[in-house]
């Protein structure tokens, strides 16, 4: 997308902030799973997991993308909003991978939408983040097994000389 690494960044930062005031409160989760109970609509169910997929819960997010899944392959008219909510619940939990990939569909068939651009830039980032991560991770445990060695051949040499 021509994005520079610090405005994917810039992109995920705000869109962190918005989810995180995003996150629903239980008043609200009650509310809803009540009324999707009392009518277990398709609009009902996906009003409830809609707002799931900003939950703060593990358990909730993931309940919220096998939902929103559902209501996709049942042929559920608001099929962008519902991929949306499964890429934005993927993105919670960090599964940026599959959260852009979700972006990416949805970008195929709508290439203006800006809420799917956005958590597209926002996965594309936490991706990068991630790898830097692992690297960072690798080159400690390499540095870890190289003291490890050093100090292992010094104390060798240390108990040779007596």
């Amino acid at each position: 997308m021509g994005e520079t690494e610090s405005s994917k960044k810039k992109v995920k930062e705000d869109l962190d902030g918005k989810l995180q005031l995003a996150a629903p409160n239980p008043d609200t989760l009650e509310e809803l799973a009540v009324l999707c109970a009392k009518d277990p609509s398709p609009d009902n169910t996906f009003q409830y997991a809609f707002c799931l997929s900003k939950s703060t819960e593990e358990a909730e997010l993931r309940y919220a993308i096998t939902i929103l899944d559902g209501l996709v392959k049942e042929g559920y008219e608001h099929q962008y909003d519902c991929m949306y909510g499964s890429a934005t619940a993927l993105y919670l939990l960090k599964d940026y991978e599959k959260a852009r990939q979700r972006c990416e569909s949805i970008l195929r068939s709508r290439p203006e939408s800006r809420l799917a651009k956005e958590l597209h830039l926002a996965s594309m980032a936490g991706e990068e983040e991630e790898q830097k991560k692992q690297v960072q991770k690798m080159t400690m445990g390499t540095v870890a097994v190289a003291a490890l060695g050093v100090a292992g051949v010094v104390a060798g040499a240390l108990l040779s000389k007596r």
